[in-house]
């Protein structure tokens, strides 16, 4: 029998334990789900609602270090039966958005509440979760994972993430790969250009020509395209069907998920040279941080992730060799925008000790 089709009773206690910390997963979008459903809120209560927020912050950094190897026999299904939850999850909680600024306005402590924790679960939901699906084999996995990029308008992602930035990372030529002492501001108004051009460019090469230009019929063929036309569906359906407010908490949102996907292409890839054709452990940033780990779909086993791109998140192995990050996603994402100076002073210590980087000998 397939283990693919053994249900979740039949796991192994490891894989079971394995199995079950990883619904921390569902921990931000159900949050996020509770709030929509019950607003509009008083603006004390809808305060009341942030509190999480600093304390997912302290818990990542003391939440200790993920060294173990993955459960060998786990059997996909339950896995990827979470990834299907969180693909709902977050369809239902735009849908609760656009429903919930039809019957209220843009301004209300409410309303800025409601736009901080979609568009950081947007960030979880809509990136690292279509991040874990645009990389599998199977063609419906990869229709998720673009159904998930079109909720944050950034569908491009898919394209140049998969066929870009995995090949040329740690080079000049990959936009998504922050240079040794480039500050965040500059790097973001670098990357997200760059990123759209470079998947135009992909596009226009699968379709036989580079240069092809934007009214050439072949472009009608062109992923990029399709990816624009679905994303911008999506947003004038929630226009047409919840009003002007709803439209444009829904692009709020989708802006603050690219600024916190934008954080992590920052911090993964930071300062590091690749030397080597092969991209090897110490061309990405792990960290260790265990909370992470299991409320990100093991998206901080990024070396591991770079070396087998197919491999399911629970799969994904711990690397000695791999730079590691002072503390988890959460909190990096606070050292990136509000401590960038320090970010960088620490990154480079690392670097030096490492010998990686500027610092390399290779």
């Amino acid at each position: 029998m397939s283990t693919t089709t053994l249900p979740t009773a039949r796991l192994s206690r490891a894989a079971l334990g394995a199995w079950s910390k990883h619904l921390l997963c569902f921990a931000f979008p159900l949050l996020t789900l509770s709030f929509l459903a019950t607003g509009p809120h008083p603006w004390f209560i809808a305060l009341l609602w942030l509190i999480p927020l600093p304390i997912v912050d302290w818990v990542d950094h003391k939440s200790g270090a993920a060294r173990h190897e993955p459960v060998e026999d786990a059997p996909a299904g339950p896995f990827d039966a979470m990834l299907y939850g969180l693909v709902a999850t977050q369809m239902v909680n735009i849908a609760l958005l656009g429903w919930m600024f039809s019957t209220q306005s843009l301004w209300s402590i409410d309303a800025l509440v409601a736009l901080i924790l979609v568009g950081s679960n947007s960030g979880i939901s809509g990136f690292v979760v279509a991040h874990e699906l645009i990389h599998r084999r199977e063609a419906r996995m990869r229709l998720f994972g673009r159904l998930l990029l079109c909720t944050v308008m950034y569908e491009h992602f898919y394209t140049e993430h998969v066929r870009g930035h995995h090949v040329r990372v740690g080079t000049r030529d990959d936009p998504a790969t922050a240079r040794f002492g480039e500050a965040f501001w500059p790097f973001l108004r670098r990357t997200i250009p760059g990123q759209f051009r470079s998947a135009w460019r992909l596009e226009a090469t699968r379709l036989g020509d580079v240069d092809m230009p934007w009214w050439d019929p072949r472009v009608l063929h062109s992923r990029v395209v399709h990816g624009l036309v679905a994303q911008w569906t999506l947003a004038l359906a929630m226009l047409g069907i919840f009003g002007p407010a709803a439209f444009v908490i829904f692009l709020a949102q989708a802006a603050q998920a690219i600024l916190a996907l934008e954080q992590v292409n920052y911090f993964e890839h930071w300062g590091l040279v690749r030397t080597e054709r092969k991209i090897r452990p110490c061309d990405s940033w792990d960290t260790e941080s265990s909370f992470t780990l299991f409320a990100l779909v093991g998206l901080s086993r990024h070396a591991d992730h770079h070396a087998y791109a197919s491999r399911p998140f629970q799969q994904l192995r711990h690397w000695e060799e791999s730079p590691k990050l002072p503390t988890g996603y959460f909190g990096m994402d606070y050292y990136v925008m509000f401590r960038n100076q320090r970010f960088q002073e620490i990154m480079t210590q690392r670097l030096r000790e490492r010998g990686l980087g500027p610092f390399s000998e290779a």
